[in-house]
């Protein structure tokens, strides 16, 4: 393979890119017991500053893919990270929860310009499919990286300063990559760029959020919730007249006969069950460490590097075994072996694991998911055509939203479905006054909050360990969950997916060349 230092380089700058938008998320979710002091925030307004940015984002996706297309991806990068660093700058300083809210939701806008842009960006740079296997495997690890690493710096960031520094520390990294893009990497759009279809993004960025938001509202209230319902069927319902709009124009945002080619669907249907599990399974592993086994924020973040080291060193090495065993292989492969580490998992689950069982099954993990998650990402881009590289990157984008959103949700529920009938189940929680159980059925956080109030050592203690049992069962059948969705995801690539790559062009062309006798 010829080496481009240029081409080198320049993914470099979109890879920290990336790096800022991945990482964000989960530094955030560790500073909210801060901010909520600092600001003085109520639960839902810390839903909203966690939430504000996901809707924005995932709702402005596939729009911002195909804007990028037309206007110039380059561009768009370089739009995305300025609103990205000036609504950090903006979060960092704001005074009230409803500013942060605010700024976290224009945080999201750029966020929804730059993830599509620097994946498209690459699919045009590195234009020979094993420099763009490779460019991409590196693209996936360092995604990987920045969710992984947020805890760590997050924890890092909040035991030295105050909790505006999780949203300062993007400002140089946006700085840097800016002028790195601006200086190294060319400007890129379609050859053919087509009129905007306004009908079709106002339905998906509409559909996109009435959706995710059910979907982020049933892993609180449950599934049955009526707004829930509501949310999710209308965002059903929009996703329908997308669908019929985006076959009857002329200039569709969405082009649907991408479907028609396995080597895209196949692989869209696989991340979105992949990332179902990646998300599942950091909501699952970042309570069971803080929660259960008593470690803070920064020891957590070190205790996932396991996971993070495993996922890294096998996405940046995947490329390569795609390329020897084939796409399919590659990706269901992956897939089942993270689904052996989830098994592992449910084997030896317990209050008082051995943190050395633990790291053995995160590394399972972290080898199958980073076997997985870049061959399906150069599937999808390989199969469409460069000029729409925008479109399909974001669609790419999209369903990593809409499936860690599901993942998180329905392990979630089933957490806290599992612990409130063990702690409603137990003669234990019948003896203690409202004001001490409802706390306790609300989450295993306030019940250890409950706990260390009561002045009483043996009602404290058997609160903790009640609960912690209670939490670890829900937790069990939340991983059993999540084996048998990875089996299932591993059975449909290897169904669905084929194993080479199949280009735009060569479906064009079998659809051109008419039968022979």
């Amino acid at each position: 393979m010829k080496i481009n230092n240029g081409k080198w380089i320049a993914l470099g700058f979109l890879s920290l890119s990336l790096f800022a938008i991945s990482i964000d998320n989960t530094i955030l979710n560790l500073a909210l017991p801060s901010i909520a002091n600092g600001l003085g925030a109520s639960a839902t307004a810390l839903q909203w500053i966690v939430d504000s940015y996901l809707l924005v984002f995932a709702a402005c996706l596939l729009t911002f893919g195909a804007i990028g297309d037309r206007i110039g991806r380059k561009r768009m990068l370089i739009g995305g990270l300025a609103v990205f660093g000036i609504f950090s700058l903006g979060a960092g300083l704001a005074s009230s929860s409803n500013m942060l809210i605010t700024m976290r939701a224009l945080m999201g806008v750029g966020g929804a310009a730059i993830m599509p842009s620097t994946l498209s960006i690459l699919t045009d740079i590195f234009r020979q499919p094993k420099e763009r296997a490779l460019s991409i495997a590196i693209w996936s690890a360092v995604f990987g990286l920045g969710v992984g690493v947020g805890p760590l710096v997050g924890g890092w960031l909040l035991e030295h300063y105050a909790w505006s520094s999780i949203f300062y520390i993007n400002i140089p990294v946006v700085l840097i990559s800016i002028t790195g893009i601006i200086l190294v990497v060319r400007a890129s759009r379609s050859s053919q760029p087509k009129r905007l279809d306004i009908l079709g993004s106002l339905l998906s960025a509409g559909g996109l959020f009435l959706f995710i938001h059910g979907i982020i509202q049933a892993g609180r209230v449950g599934w049955s919730d009526s707004g829930v319902v509501a949310f999710i069927t209308g965002g059903l319902v929009i996703f329908a007249l997308f669908g019929l709009w985006e076959r009857r124009t002329k200039n569709p945002m969405l082009p649907l006969s991408f479907f028609k080619n396995m080597s895209f669907s196949g692989a869209i249907i696989s991340l979105t069950l992949i990332s179902f599990v990646v998300m599942g399974a950091l909501f699952i592993l970042g309570q069971y460490l803080q929660t259960i086994l008593g470690n803070t924020p920064l020891q957590t973040g070190v205790k996932l590097m396991p996971l993070v080291a495993a996922l890294f060193l096998t996405s940046v090495l995947s490329a390569k075994l795609a390329q020897r065993m084939g796409t399919k292989v590659t990706v269901s492969a992956g897939i089942m072996l993270s689904a052996l580490g989830f098994f592992y998992f449910y084997s030896i689950a317990a209050v008082d694991t051995a943190y050395s069982s633990i790291a053995f099954g995160m590394v399972i993990i972290g080898l199958g998911m980073g076997l997985t998650m870049s061959p399906a990402t150069n599937s999808v881009m390989g199969s469409i055509p460069v000029d729409e590289a925008g479109v399909g990157s974001a669609m790419n984008d999209t369903t990593r939203q809409i499936g860690g959103a599901i993942g998180v949700a329905v392990i979630g529920s089933t957490i806290n479905t599992n612990y409130l009938g063990n702690i409603n189940g137990s003669g234990w929680i019948q003896a203690l006054p409202p004001q001490l159980a409802d706390p306790i059925r609300s989450s295993i956080q306030a019940a250890h909050g409950v706990a260390s109030a009561i002045p009483d050592p043996q009602t404290s203690a058997l609160i903790v360990t009640k609960t912690n049992e209670a939490f670890v069962s829900g937790m069990s059948e939340a991983l059993l969950v999540t084996a048998i969705v990875m089996v299932v995801a591993a059975v449909t690539a290897f169904i669905l997916m084929p194993n080479q790559i199949i280009s735009a062009a060569e479906i064009n062309a079998e659809v051109l060349v008419p039968a022979t006798e």
